[in-house]
């Protein structure tokens, strides 16, 4: 573990002087800009200028989405576990969404999406400041971002995709890793890398939003962000004890099938819920959710059809996720024919992603945390760049530009998680004994054993 450690610590310091170059070169396209500033920040305001019906649509879309965590990723990851760590995988979903939710508000979403600089926001909503309303006053705080609903709603909304992002690295660590390096590790990455890049990509003042990358509900800032991270968390901890050497049987892939189906469910918020108002583009980023999903399950299925010369419940799941991560980028930006063919191009990519980039990068990502929201997040990124439609969201798309905010959320994630996984294993230690392993994270964590 020392040597891994060296060799991570020289790895991130790397890959930190490439992101401060990156940074430097993009520095013509962000000089002279001054910290964002409010395009239209009155404070509190009056609660008749609150739409209704947005605020209803993004209340039901924070609930939609936080569904998808909860129980959500937690079935889905715990019927691919080995039944001597479901229970242990089902408590890092829920710990994280707990920790995250006070973090978010203690501080998070202060440095997300409160106007500062264009590498990280302001601290005028730090320790649960803000957000306030007044009853007898009738009025109430809102964000410059989102005006015509309460700040309240806002900051519940952006909170689950914050809870979300971090669950879905439980994917790539899991029946190795102490919890409480999980949590600590979890809490940091949550504040250091998180925060910074939804505000690079979604605050307006951000330095990517200012480039003009297009990603309308979290292709980089969700699903590559998370991917590269797992992928360099599989890499730390090392492979799974007996990993290739013994068969590792999911406890029940029934569960797995009711994870990805609350998923496909609840993505109707992440993406549509993005719009930020019941209206026509919230529709249409639906619809494109849906085919993309539909197109992504059945492209995974042919692949592994032709490939294994059978079909699989996994891969249909697999599949439909990485058509659901794929149009995530573009969900706001493109047309229903545009969804489809993302959908059949992503699940063709992470298909390879989770089975021949898997074994080429060596490294024991054991839900395919990388090969299925890395390389989606990737791919729909980049595709948004080529099919985004003027006519459908007002902007058109540059694969240029696309490819800059995917390669600097890739080089930053990379680093600063490689960083904090270290810092995290000097304090506590990352991974559990050979014996713990051996006997299961259920009863050497948490001292409880599922029935049956």
């Amino acid at each position: 573990m020392r040597a891994i450690n060296h060799r991570f610590v020289g790895v991130a310091s790397l890959c930190l002087g490439l992101c401060a170059s990156a940074l430097a070169q993009t520095a013509p396209e962000v000089a002279g800009v001054a910290p964002s500033v409010p395009l239209a920040r009155p404070g509190l305001v009056a609660q008749s200028t609150i739409n209704a019906a947005d605020t209803a649509w993004m209340m039901t879309s924070t609930a939609l989405v936080l569904l998808m965590t909860l129980p959500g990723i937690a079935l889905f990851y715990a019927g691919m576990v080995r039944k001597k760590n479901v229970l242990n995988t089902m408590a890092g979903v829920v710990a994280i969404a707990a920790l995250v939710s006070l973090l978010w508000f203690a501080a998070g979403y202060s440095l997300a999406f409160t106007p500062g600089s264009p590498w990280l926001g302001g601290w005028d909503r730090i320790g649960f400041a803000g957000l306030d309303f007044q009853l007898a006053g009738g009025k109430l705080a809102v964000s410059h971002v989102a005006p015509h609903i309460p700040e309240s709603v806002y900051a519940m909304f952006q909170l689950t995709f914050a809870i979300i992002t971090a669950a879905l690295l439980v994917g790539a660590f899991v029946e190795r890793m102490r919890f409480s390096a999980m949590l600590i590790f979890i809490g940091l990455w949550t504040l250091l890398v998180y925060a910074p890049v939804a505000h690079w990509v979604w605050e307006p003042g951000g330095w990517l939003a200012r480039m003009g990358a297009l990603d309308f509900a979290g292709g980089s800032v969700v699903h590559v962000n998370a991917g590269v991270a797992g992928l360099v968390c599989a890499w730390f901890l090392g492979r799974r004890t007996g990993y290739g050497r013994e068969p590792f049987e999911p406890y029940n892939l029934g569960l797995t099938m009711a994870g990805a189906g609350l998923l496909w469910v609840g993505w109707f918020g992440f993406n549509a819920g993005s719009a930020v108002a019941a209206d026509g583009r919230a529709g249409l980023a639906m619809a494109v959710t849906h085919l993309a999903a539909a197109a992504g399950a059945l492209s995974w299925m042919l692949g592994e059809w032709l490939v294994r010369g059978r079909p699989s419940l996994l891969g249909l799941c697999s599949g439909l996720v990485a058509g659901l991560v794929a149009i995530t980028p573009a969900a706001g930006f493109v047309t229903l024919r545009s969804a489809v063919v993302i959908g059949l191009v992503a699940g063709l990519a992470c298909y390879w992603g989770a089975t021949g980039l898997k074994r080429l990068l060596r490294a024991d990502d054991s839900l395919d945390v990388f090969g299925v929201h890395g390389i989606g997040g990737i791919v729909g990124s980049l595709l948004t760049g080529v099919l985004a439609s003027r006519t459908v969201g007002g902007a058109s798309g540059s694969l240029f530009t696309q490819a800059i905010g995917v390669g600097a959320v890739m080089v930053y994630s990379l680093a600063a998680t490689a960083v904090l996984l270290w810092i995290t294993n000097l304090a506590v230690g990352l991974r559990v004994d050979e014996q713990s392993e051996q006997t299961g994270l259920d009863i050497a964590q948490h001292r409880e054993r599922l029935g049956g």
